[in-house]
């Protein structure tokens, strides 16, 4: 597919780009070959530029507007099992050759290292998919402003016991890049990575304050894709985060209990987030991590299942290859509960004496599901499962340890009787240990929400401390 599609490649990535993919590729050829002048076998470079808008507006007046562009060029040789790694800014021939000179004189001090190196041949993405993940957004800042005060507007419109504003902003992103390998000083053949692609991020955010004085309350929304054509309307997002702010308005304080706890559906991908960090190949060869020598064993209740696809088309996680060049492949990473698979880059892989999964990088379109999920299962469901406890809707803090699984955060929220919110509550601190709350989810729901790579709905776990009064 690769040599099928290198010409729309490059006219895509000269929509609103300063270089084309072509321009790239005669940037690495000039740093491949004076890598190979130095007597590097393998080497591996990379070439990108990225640009954007993003402007802000408060109380109805544009408030900023910003404009970025930037680019840079990287490399990294190996001489034997010694890595040095150099980047630079400038693509000027002269800098190319410095920065090539650089990251070779880095190499030759470095200790060796037996994991270094390239990725292995047969783990090469040599053909890959297009996944359409560039959709440029060809916005001005006076139509962004507009969109941005249609949103502020929409929440200002919800109650007059919306008050103020901490502002509304839209933000158009897009970049591409270029990278490509040297092994063994030869270049473009089967098992010798080469490729890049361009993509897009837009988003549009709120945020809302209802009440006045000490008895203000702040929340926000916000919709963010990679094709423009698919956000939320300015007038959805403002007005839901106005109703957020306003639900928190008189809220109480509650005596320190144990109880069921439901994670909304945004905060449940923390959850999914803590979990991929804590059997992610650094944690795991550092023997930083909680769940250590986890592979085959159950660490979530029977009913979690965990899949993960990365070549969704258009999805703000997918990937047709990892940040290696290794190709990536839908997979299932938690079955019954119990797990199949880690997120390793190549060289933790090594560091374990296992195999890349094609994780440098991180993951793509990871999905938790429940078993038990019924279609109608969504918030008010969810509620009605809790019955009596804390349904929460902020977590603060970075209370999360992952070498003991100790989770700790301050969090605001709503108290539920009788599976109804009663009224929501503020200064409070959930706690608990991340094995046992793995292991104690009773219950998702279809209420699934996509926050960056990963797709989760709300969880439910069946009991944690709350620290209140």
């Amino acid at each position: 597919m690769k040599a099928s599609k290198p010409t729309t490649r490059a006219r895509r990535g000269a929509q609103g780009f300063q270089f084309t993919q072509a321009d790239f590729e005669a940037l690495a050829d000039v740093a491949l070959q004076h890598a190979r002048q130095l007597g590097v076998a393998d080497a591996a470079v990379e070439v990108s530029e990225g640009s954007g808008l993003s402007v802000s507006v408060r109380c109805g007046a544009l408030e900023n507007v910003e404009r970025n562009r930037d680019k840079a060029l990287g490399i990294t040789v190996y001489l034997g099992q010694r890595r040095g790694h150099a980047s630079t800014s400038d693509f000027s021939v002269e800098a190319i050759r410095a920065t090539v000179q650089a990251a070779y004189d880095i190499a030759r001090f470095t200790a060796e290292d037996p994991a270094a190196g390239l990725p292995e041949e047969t783990d090469v993405a040599n053909d890959y998919p297009d996944l359409e993940l560039f959709h440029p957004w060809p916005i001005d800042a006076e139509q962004a402003a507009e969109l941005a005060l249609r949103c502020e507007a929409a929440a200002f419109a919800v109650s007059p016991l919306i008050t103020n504003s901490e502002g509304a902003s839209v933000s158009a992103q897009q970049s591409h890049f270029w990278a490509e390998h040297m092994r063994d000083g030869q270049r473009r053949r089967q098992g010798i990575f080469y490729g890049g692609y361009a993509s897009s991020r837009h988003s549009l955010s709120v945020a809302p304050i209802a009440g006045k004085g000490d008895g203000m309350q702040r929340d926000h929304w916000y919709t963010s894709q990679r094709n423009p054509a698919e956000l939320a309307s300015p007038e959805a997002v403002g007005r839901y985060a106005a109703e957020r702010a306003l639900a928190r308005l008189r809220p109480r304080k509650i005596a320190t209990t144990e109880c069921p706890v439901l994670f909304d559906a945004p905060l449940a991908a923390g959850l999914l987030g803590a979990y991929v960090q804590a059997t992610s190949g650094g944690a795991l060869y550092r023997r930083a991590s909680f769940l250590l020598d986890s592979l085959g064993r159950q660490v979530f209740a029977p009913h979690i299942d965990i899949d993960e696809d990365p070549h969704i088309i258009g999805a703000k996680g997918s990937a047709p290859f990892d940040d290696e060049g290794v190709r990536t492949l839908a997979r299932t990473v938690v079955s019954g509960g119990c797990v199949k698979g880690y997120f390793l880059s190549t060289y933790s892989a090594r560091k374990l004496g296992l195999r890349t999964t094609g994780h440098a990088g991180g993951s793509h379109n990871l999905r938790l599901t429940s078993r038990l999920t019924q279609p109608n299962d969504d918030l008010p469901a969810m509620l009605r499962k809790l019955g009596r406890g804390l349904f929460v809707t902020e977590l603060m803090g970075q209370g999360v340890n992952l070498v003991t699984g100790d989770y700790s955060r301050g969090a605001a929220g709503y108290w539920v009787e009788d599976g109804v919110i009663a009224y929501p509550v503020q200064e409070i601190t959930i706690a608990g240990n991340l094995a046992e709350m793995l292991r104690g989810i009773v219950a998702v729901g279809a209420d699934v929400y996509n926050l960056g790579s990963k797709y989760v709905g709300s969880v439910l776990i069946e009991r944690m401390k709350v620290a209140g009064n």
